[in-house]
Order: C-alpha cells, then sequence, then structure tokens
C-alpha cells in the first residue's frame, strides 16, 4: 500500500546528516532502553522535569511556538495547510531533550514567520505518544498540508538543523504552503473561547475520561446537530477508545493471515489513522468493501464512514476516499 507521506518525505533528502553524536538523545518512555520515570506524574504538577511553555509559546495554536496537547494536536496539524511547521518530540522525564526544541526556536526567529515550532511532549500526552511512537527523544517532523515529513532523530547541532528546516520550507513553498506567523502574537492573549460543551470534552480529553467527552460531544450535537466540531470531535475520541490498548502487531498479523479478518482489518485502519497512515487505512476498507458482502460489507463500509468523519469531510484524500467507496460498492 502507498504512504501518503512518501512523495513529501522524497523531497527532504537528509542523508548529507549523516550519524552524528548523540549525546543528548534518551530512548522514549515505553522503549527499550529507557529508564523507568522515578515517579508518577501528577495531574497537577506534572512530571519531573516538566518545564512551562518555551518563550512565545502562549497556549494559542496560532503563535509562533506551540506547546501542543493531545487536545490541541489536530488543530495545530490542521494548520500547516497555512503555515508550514516543525515539531520536536521530547519528554520532560528526560529535560535534555528538550534541548532540541530550543533549538528550533532560535533558529525559527531568524526566520520571520515563515515556520511554527511545535512542541510534544510525550510525558504529559499519550495520544501523542501512541500516534507517533519515536524511538528515541528527541525526534524532529516537519508538517506541512497536514502531514508528517520525517526529519531525524537524536541531536544534530544548530547548523545541521538549520539546513533541514531551509530544505522543509522549500518543499513548503512547492506545496504552496507559505504563510506566516506574527511574531507580535508572542505575548498576545488568547481570546477566543470554545464552547462550554466543546470545553467541557476537551477538559475531559486531557483528563484521559474519554467516556466523559464522549458525552459532552454528544450533547453538542443534540443541541446542534449541524456542529461539525463536535461531530469531528466525537469521532476521533471514539478512535481514541477504540485503540486504547490495541496490540498492534499483533492485528496487523492477524490482517496479514487472512486479509478477509473484518475484526483485525478494522483495527489496523484504526491505527493507521491514528499514525497518519490515512490513505493506507481507506485503501485496506475499500478493498475489503470490494470482497464481501451482506452485514460484513455494511460493517466495514460504516467503519469507513467513521473513519473519513475523523479526518475531516474536506480533506482531499477523504474526497478521494468517497469515491473510491462509490466506485467498490456499484
Amino acid at each position: 500500500m502507498s504512504d501518503p507521506t512518501r512523495a513529501l518525505r522524497g523531497a527532504v533528502d537528509l542523508s548529507g546528516l549523516g550519524a552524528p553524536a548523540r549525546p543528548a538523545s534518551t530512548p522514549a518512555p515505553g522503549a527499550p532502553g529507557a529508564p523507568a520515570p522515578s515517579g508518577t506524574p501528577g495531574a497537577a504538577a506534572g512530571p519531573e522535569g516538566a518545564q512551562p511553555p518555551a518563550d512565545g509559546g502562549t497556549g494559542a495554536i496560532d503563535g509562533p511556538v506551540v506547546e501542543a496537547s493531545d487536545a490541541t494536536f489536530n488543530q495545530v496539524v490542521g494548520r500547516t495547510s497555512i503555515v508550514p511547521a516543525v515539531a520536536v518530540v521530547w519528554s520532560s522525564q528526560h529535560p535534555q531533550s528538550r534541548a532540541l526544541l530550543e533549538d528550533a526556536i532560535d533558529i525559527a526567529a531568524g526566520l520571520e514567520g515563515r515556520i511554527q515550532v511545535v512542541g510534544l511532549d510525550i510525558a504529559t500526552n499519550p495520544g501523542i505518544m501512541q500516534a507517533i511512537q519515536p524511538p528515541e527523544v528527541p525526534v524532529a517532523l516537519g508538517l506541512v498540508s497536514g502531514q508528517p515529513v520525517p526529519l531525524f532523530s537524536g541531536m544534530v547541532d544548530k547548523e545541521q538543523f538549520r539546513a533541514v528546516i531551509d530544505q522543509l520550507l522549500q518543499l513548503a513553498v512547492q506545496h504552496g504552503v507559505t504563510g506566516r506567523v506574527s511574531a507580535a502574537q508572542e505575548s498576545a492573549p488568547v481570546d477566543e473561547e470554545l464552547p462550554p460543551l466543546h470545553q467541557e470534552a476537551y477538559d475531559a480529553i486531557e483528563r484521559d475520561d474519554l467516556d466523559a467527552a464522549t458525552a459532552a460531544y454528544e450533547q453538542a450535537i443534540a443541541a446542534d446537530p449541524k456542529d461539525t466540531d463536535a461531530q469531528l470531535g466525537l469521532a476521533q475520541v471514539g478512535l481514541m477508545k477504540r485503540t486504547r490498548g490495541v496490540d498492534l502487531q499483533a492485528a496487523r498479523a492477524a490482517a496479514a493471515g487472512d486479509p478477509t479478518d473484518v475484526d483485525a482489518a478494522l483495527v489496523v485502519a484504526d491505527m493507521d489513522v491514528l499514525g497518519g497512515h490515512v490513505e493506507d487505512a481507506f485503501v485496506r476498507l475499500i478493498d475489503l468493501v470490494r470482497v464481501t458482502a451482506g452485514d460484513d460489507r455494511e460493517r466495514v463500509k460504516a467503519h469507513l464512514l467513521d473513519l473519513f468523519a475523523v479526518v475531516g469531510n474536506q480533506d482531499e484524500r477523504v474526497r478521494k476516499g468517497r469515491t473510491s467507496l462509490m466506485s467498490a460498492l456499484f
């Protein structure tokens, strides 16, 4: 199956980086060789070593520096259709991994708003951890038009990092992503407030209460059936619930062993969407629609429609997926 990020990744040639020394790189929490956390992070105080947002990080998703969370990550990614971003995956359980984020902020400061810097602390955001599954921290990712562009893992010197960001900006121009963030936004207050039920859902996600988040979004939809943001949020929470605790390797093995195994195919499709392999998920289920019938076919179609809602009906990949689904059905 095709990799939806293949074209973007191929345009960023990072072979010149070689294999630099990585004195500050650390296995990601949960990865082989990672040290055990010294304690269980508290919900209010955060994990040991946690730091406040970097200079310029106001909590607004349109600022030059953003500390993204599980609740805001999709919004941040969505903005990369306007302004490209470089995301640094780090962990407050390993504060030294934040050094790469600080380098990114320094580099971006001289680029006149042409790129946004996104910090992703996987110690406090399990959803991001599950979606990215970094083998170590730090990791640098580009984000262009909602697509991830793998850059490198571990530490590199600032000049090498600057060269990588320059290539990322060239790629963004090729894809028509040339917006800018304003430095004036660094100290701007966040004026926009979420509707109360949306805020309730976000708060529930932050405390990992997905049932409460589901209930809040359902209430919002009941009050306004045209609330597309609530519909999208409900679909995304459903995906988070379905993939919680899933053994991805076991699911892939089951799907590979029997391509007509509907249960296995639905699980793998969910995990593909969660990991950013959207087109792979759509192709898998559309192919399954072609070879199933009756209740199984209806079940696969319904699941695919739910994944369309997760990604967003305005996404070009969803539009193409709907066309392919119609072809498969008729």
